[in-house]
């Protein structure tokens, strides 16, 4: 999925499940950034094999 910061005008817009690449377009952050947030647990994510994934609710939580 495709975003920009325009495209977002609410969060019922985001889909249940981010990808790394997602959250970094969303909060304007370079991907290395983001997975620092991850990292750290800032972020919390879910590896599907070797991908990382950031619920929904997990973003919206960082955010609030």
């Amino acid at each position: 999925m495709h975003f920009s910061k325009s495209a977002i005008t609410s969060t019922d817009d985001l889909p249940l499940v981010l990808t790394v690449s997602d959250v970094s377009k969303i909060l304007g952050i370079g991907k290395n950034t983001a997975y620092d947030f991850i990292r750290s647990g800032a972020i919390k994510s879910v590896r599907v094999g070797r991908q990382i994934r950031v619920p929904k609710s997990a973003f919206l939580e960082f955010l609030s």
